[in-house]
């Protein structure tokens, strides 16, 4: 009798895209399937430089090392470490897996007892309805393989939502006490800010919309705190900040009428979810802190990617009227307009849009609160991974 002794862990490859997007979703991803699954997961990545700032100590210059249980292996071409085939094979976001992978796949097949490991291309998270109809179909390979199209999504037909088991606890227990969010902010070397003040985070593409609310903010009865890593989001806001821009560093503040622009540090995942959590509203790009906005439970902006021919406005939309589906028409309506100003750039809308939104503040954070209870449906996303693995 022959024993299958082939591995059974689970192999991620990752190709860094516009530095911290995928390797943000992938590193989450990983981290639950090893914490809460007990599965042995190798995360394969192609720029440790870039995933070390959200990682600060992962060692960029070592070609494997190992966090939260999750091996973590340089992506070398050739490969440094070669690669042995487990149960599951990932392509995160259609990236181009190296060919020794498919070598290695092809040796062992010629083994009577290999069997080749399930093979799934994860997707991009798109609310569009397209997606239920796509979500797990396979596609037979040159290779003989079978490739498996793997689609989050906010229906019970796609792949859910990536939301640790816990993560929701741990938020409620955070925003029911104050101290928490001024022990952060003392940490991060933020001064002078009050309960009465409002705090927004900024983490956001190049758009002079952002030019624009900084200006209203400015002119604002209230104080406002924009909390704003160096990066993407400063680049349009030389007209504010003038010759600072060039050598602002992490922990400087910038006064401009009644806002002060706080310059933060980078930090790891679980730092950048609790300052999600304490801030009033949050502007977020990409997915995966697109995602972590939704599950901070406060009301946002999603700048999303563009994509040719303004693809990504469709993306947008798509989302927009799922998170809007129990909210009253005049409060989805202002909420849609501003992300749609943000996103266009429409420097004059995007101030017109911000006022109205003020104005039904109270019920769009209440739907924001509900929001994360409706998302998550029964299941997240590693738990019907997981199952979706059984399945096959």
């Amino acid at each position: 009798m022959t024993t299958n002794t082939q591995a059974q862990h689970w192999d991620i490859f990752c190709a860094v895209v516009d530095n911290y997007g995928d390797i943000g979703v992938t590193w989450r991803l990983a981290k639950q399937l090893s914490a809460e699954y007990q599965l042995a997961i190798h995360l394969w990545v192609d720029d440790l430089a870039s995933f070390s700032h959200i990682l600060p100590a992962l060692d960029p210059s070592l070609p494997q090392q190992m966090f939260n249980g999750v091996t973590i292996i340089k992506w070398d071409q050739p490969l440094s470490i070669s690669y042995t085939p487990g149960a599951v094979l990932i392509e995160a976001f259609a990236c181009d897996l190296p060919q020794e992978v498919f070598d290695q796949i092809e040796n062992c097949r010629q083994q009577d007892t290999f069997i080749p490991p399930l093979w799934l291309n994860l997707e991009y998270l798109s609310a569009e309805p397209w997606v239920e109809g796509c979500h797990g179909l396979p596609s037979l390979q040159n290779s003989g393989l079978k490739k498996y199209f793997y689609f989050p999504g906010f229906t019970n037909k796609t792949g859910g939502l990536i939301c640790e088991h816990a993560l929701a606890s741990e938020r409620d227990q955070w925003q029911s006490d104050p101290q928490y969010r001024q022990q952060l902010f003392a940490q991060l070397g933020l001064e002078g800010i009050s309960d009465a003040d409002k705090v927004i985070s900024v983490f956001s593409y190049e758009t002079q919309a952002l030019t624009s609310l900084c200006q209203q903010w400015s002119q604002s009865d209230l104080n406002i705190h924009a909390l704003i890593p160096k990066g993407r989001s400063l680049n349009c806001l030389a007209s504010i900040m003038g010759a600072e821009l060039e050598a602002v560093q992490a922990g400087q503040a910038i006064q401009y009428g009644a806002l002060t622009i706080h310059i933060l540090p980078m930090t790891d995942q679980d730092g950048y979810d609790r300052l999600l959590w304490s801030c009033d509203f949050n502007i977020v790009r990409g997915e995966d802190s697109f995602l972590r906005a939704q599950w901070a439970a406060k009301p946002f902006i999603w700048h999303i990617y563009p994509q040719e021919e303004d693809y990504h406005l469709i993306k947008l939309d798509a989302f927009m009227q799922v998170y809007c589906n129990n909210l009253s028409p005049e409060i989805a309506s202002t909420w849609q307009a501003l992300n749609l100003a943000f996103n266009q750039g429409d420097t004059k809308r995007v101030i017109t849009h911000w006022e109205r939104l003020n104005l039904v503040d109270l019920p769009l954070q209440q739907h924001a609160k509900q929001w994360p209870i409706d998302a998550l449906i029964d299941a997240d996303l590693a738990r019907r991974l997981v199952q979706f693995v059984k399945n096959r």
